[in-house]
């Protein structure tokens, strides 16, 4: 896999029977199929948890959803300790541009969730946008906040 700019971790992958490799999810408790897109999610999660100190019980992966009748799954979402969406995350493949589609597609998420932030990553650029509902504005951060910050 990629070098990514993120923090390296000690992940754990293990080739499945199929031949396949997968790589443990610390919030799912199991091992998915290690994809160029779960590579991002596995070491953006790491980052999060071990430098930006948001608790693990509050990250979920693979959450579903239903947008516009259909079934659909945000990549990240992060829980307050009410146990309310606080943020989510879209991740990509490091090959792949992180465009105005990327931003319209988790933006579409949070009509559903109206979190107060949203973060777009591929692994190697990473774009976190505060929302201010009041003001009905948005800013982009020149970092991921700390959890005690949100």
């Amino acid at each position: 896999m990629i070098e990514l700019n993120l923090p390296t971790y000690p992940y754990r992958l293990k080739r499945k029977e199929d031949g396949n490799i997968a790589i443990w999810d610390t919030t799912r408790h199991r091992y998915v199929a290690l994809t160029p897109e779960e590579w991002v999610r596995q070491h953006f999660v790491a980052f999060l948890t071990n430098h930006r100190h948001y608790p693990a019980g509050r990250i979920g992966n693979e959450i579903s959803l239903t947008l516009n009748g259909r079934p659909r799954r945000c990549d990240t979402i992060i829980y307050d300790a009410q146990g309310e969406p606080l943020v989510l995350i879209e991740y990509k493949a490091p090959h792949i541009t992180i465009t105005q589609h990327t931003f319209d597609q988790i933006v579409r998420y949070n009509m559903i969730y109206n979190v107060p932030y949203i973060i777009v990553s591929n692994g190697l650029s990473h774009y976190c946008c505060h929302i201010d509902y009041n003001t009905r504005t948005h800013t982009f951060l020149q970092e991921i906040p700390l959890y005690e910050g949100l």
